[in-house]
């Protein structure tokens, strides 16, 4: 039982990381920061990685993936001061909420893989 409840929990990680890839995939057309290619392109192409990868761990979840997926996470938190879209509100508050979101989520997968919380043995 508790091998099964691990796995849903990683299932419904990759499911909301899936979403999130995807809102930031979407972000510059939903929030108007289209015209701003540092911004956009770094959305679409985070955005993207992040969908396609946490679709793929939940296909079959391996670990890399989900390391992977914690790393475009924090990228998507830094990027916008990195690349220099920071005065970009909408923009950045996307990233940073999108990247805080799959990191924490990912890294939870990866925990939730290594350790069994609600074990009682």
């Amino acid at each position: 039982m508790l091998e099964s409840l691990s796995s849903n929990n990683r299932t419904a990680f990759d499911i909301v990381n899936i979403v999130a890839g995807l809102v930031l995939l979407l972000s510059p057309w939903l929030f108007g920061f289209t015209g701003e290619p540092s911004a956009a392109w770094n959305a679409w192409i985070v955005g993207i990685a992040i969908a396609v990868i946490a679709a793929v761990a939940l296909y079959a979840f391996y670990e890399p993936e989900e390391w992977i997926n914690v790393v475009l996470g924090i990228w998507a938190v830094i990027a916008p001061w990195a690349l220099g879209f920071s005065a970009i509100t909408a923009a950045t508050w996307v990233h940073v909420i999108a990247g805080i979101a799959v990191a924490v989520l990912a890294a939870g997968s990866i925990w939730f893989n290594h350790n069994h919380p609600l074990s009682t043995t």
